[in-house]
């Protein structure tokens, strides 16, 4: 009794604690300048993407070359050395292989995505919504608030239907209209890349998904249209520009371009080479020193048709990049900055405007939440005041002055309407565009918010009442009984409601045969407070003795492993004693030999 009497003081502090806190926040927040509200606005540089890839038996023809896994690779190459979140959805008719999203905290990272790219294989049949709506979900269930979501989706765009499954072409698309439905609800664009070896590419439902969803459709039959077309869309996602760098024929020796990094915001820098033979790069810094390729700064990336290199942090100025190809090979080269800004506008007062009226535009630039300190960066920027007039559907561009600091204008309401406001800034290697604000001029001329009535005689003013300190204390005693309550309650149901990420890869050797089954890619996040491995392996009934593996959550994106079955937990060659529990982090892996059949299990946790 004497505990929950503690923990019910304890919940009673948190709450009074918490509305403090709400109503200074909303104080400040609600009277704050742009600037306060600037700094507690997230980044929106990384990355949630899920590559979509139709691995049925019709791109043996259609994707003879297996671009569209190289455009796969190329793409988690391009992306931040850290913190991106990727995740890959092969389909046929049905989700063949998958793997969940992955935070990008390595090199190694990488390149265990590219060997998920790499290990992959065919199957019969395609239906392309069933990988568009699986991409959707994995978004949904494992998306980062701050991050920006994206699917990029390669394909022919053609269905074939297992004739066996009564699987119909109305039926496929209505299917593919939710997940459309549900991506532009969520604000996640389709990108798609159509894959023609074959000349049979069905380019019309491609273009249409990402048209629905805010974003670009590409085509190709080779490899060497990557580099641009996964420019355009890392740099279309994020807001950037691709700026062009010249491009060279080979004639074995190297020869020499300049790479400008036009100022200190640029946080990676990537270089795209492709050429039909592999090429030999050297890099030279603004100082004019030699630049080690790979380093610490450097990153490398080599495919069978890309070389890419990463810039992290680079210094301001014009850099060197000497490449050396195969006589006469055609060597193409593109540039594509990432930076750390983003663009904010003051505050405009909502009120009540009328036509004729004036507002007043300001924009500024901002890296981390930060009002951008250097202004060297405004110096080759433009801006314009994007202005939609909702009543008409009207747009008009207006030209804002840069001030060497900030962009400043001012708008004139025309019309008795409703128009949305945001400014675009620009330079040749990005453009950033403020969050929208709409404002009304609907409103009749002059008028003003009523100030509340005065009393016509001082005497009639109600006279002060003491505060009620009684009934707050009581109050304050009940409130803090219920929540004690209600903590208790909360907490059992939370745990038994507690969520999963990532995903358990297994593989079952046979042992007498020796031969191994391929990889099966469980994902957890369906399953709520536990689930024993016997649900993982879809109930078979020869490996019943694996009900006794249980699985539930852990804490910083854990899993616990309890074992009360008869079979022993082996971790790193080694019996371990799971009776209690043994926690798993991402890359563990266990193994359990079966004692009811000649059975091994291999078991992987991955996040």
């Amino acid at each position: 009794m004497q505990h929950c009497y503690r923990q019910s003081i304890r919940i009673l502090t948190v709450l009074m604690v918490f509305w403090l806190l709400i109503g200074s926040v909303g104080t400040h927040i609600h009277g704050a300048p742009a600037a306060a509200k600037g700094a507690q606005a997230q980044q929106s540089s990384l990355i949630d993407a899920v590559l979509v890839v139709d691995v049925s038996n019709s791109m043996k023809t259609s994707d003879t070359n297996k671009v569209g896994n190289e455009a796969m690779k190329m793409f988690i190459d391009m992306l931040s050395a850290q913190g991106d979140k990727v995740g890959i959805v092969a389909y046929t008719d049905k989700v063949q292989r998958e793997k969940a999203l992955l935070k990008i905290q390595s090199p190694a990272d990488k390149q265990d995505l590219k060997d998920f790219i790499d290990g992959l294989d065919r199957g019969p049949y395609t239906d392309i919504a069933v990988g568009v709506r699986e991409a959707v979900k994995v978004l949904q269930n494992g998306s980062d608030p701050g991050h920006e979501p994206m699917i990029v989706l390669l394909a022919d765009g053609n269905n074939d239907f297992n004739k066996s499954s009564g699987r119909t072409q109305s039926e496929s698309d209505k299917e593919l209209d939710g997940a459309v439905a549900e991506a532009k609800a969520a604000g996640i664009p389709i990108y798609t890349i159509g894959l023609n070896a074959d000349g049979k590419l069905n380019k019309a439902p491609l273009e249409d998904l990402a048209k629905q969803t805010g974003a670009k459709s590409f085509s190709t039959s080779s490899a060497n249209d990557l580099p641009q077309i996964l420019s355009e869309i890392f740099a279309s996602h994020l807001k950037l520009k691709i700026v062009p760098v010249q491009s060279m024929t080979g004639n074995g020796s190297f020869q020499e371009v300049t790479v400008n990094v036009p100022n200190a915001s640029v946080l990676e820098a990537n270089i795209s080479i492709m050429s039909a033979n592999p090429v030999t790069a050297e890099l030279v810094n603004p100082s004019g020193d030699k630049v080690a390729i790979p380093s610490d700064d450097v990153i490398l990336s080599k495919s069978k048709s890309y070389s890419l290199i990463k810039l992290l942090t680079p210094a301001e100025g014009d850099w060197k990049l000497r490449v050396k190809g195969a006589d006469k090979d055609k060597i193409d080269i593109n540039l594509v900055f990432n930076y750390d800004l983003e663009l904010e506008m003051d505050p405009i007062a909502v009120k009540s405007y009328k036509p004729g009226d004036d507002v007043k535009i300001g924009a500024y630039l901002t890296s981390n939440g930060q009002k951008l300190p250097n202004d060297e960066l405004y110096t080759n920027m433009s801006a314009v005041l994007l202005v939609k007039d909702i009543d008409s559907g009207k747009t008009e561009e207006i030209k804002l002055n840069n001030t060497g600091d900030k962009f400043e204008g001012t708008f004139s309401f025309s019309e008795a309407h409703d128009y949305e406001l945001k400014v675009r800034a620009e330079e040749k290697s990005f453009y950033r565009e403020s969050t929208p604000v709409t404002l009304s001029a609907k409103g009749k001329a002059g008028a003003v918010t009523p100030a509340p009535a005065q009393p016509n005689n001082p005497t009639t003013v109600e006279e002060e009442k003491p505060f009620p300190w009684l009934i707050v204390v009581i109050s304050a005693i009940g409130l803090a009984v219920v929540a004690a309550a209600a903590y208790f309650v909360a907490a059992a149901v939370k745990k038994a409601n507690r969520g999963f990420v990532g995903q358990i890869v297994i593989e079952i050797r046979d042992e007498n045969t020796n031969e191994k089954s391929f990889p099966q890619y469980k994902k957890l996040t369906s399953f709520k407070g536990k689930f024993s491995l016997h649900q993982l392996l879809q109930l078979a009934p020869e490996l019943k003795e694996t009900e006794k593996i249980v699985f539930t959550p852990a804490k910083g994106d854990r899993i616990m492993l309890r074992n009360t079955s008869a079979a022993p937990i082996e971790k790193s060659g080694r019996a371990v004693d799971a009776t209690t529990g043994l926690e798993l982090k991402s890359g563990d892996r266990v193994t359990l030999p079966l004692q009811h059949i000649d059975k091994t299990i291999f078991i992987e946790y991955l996040v």
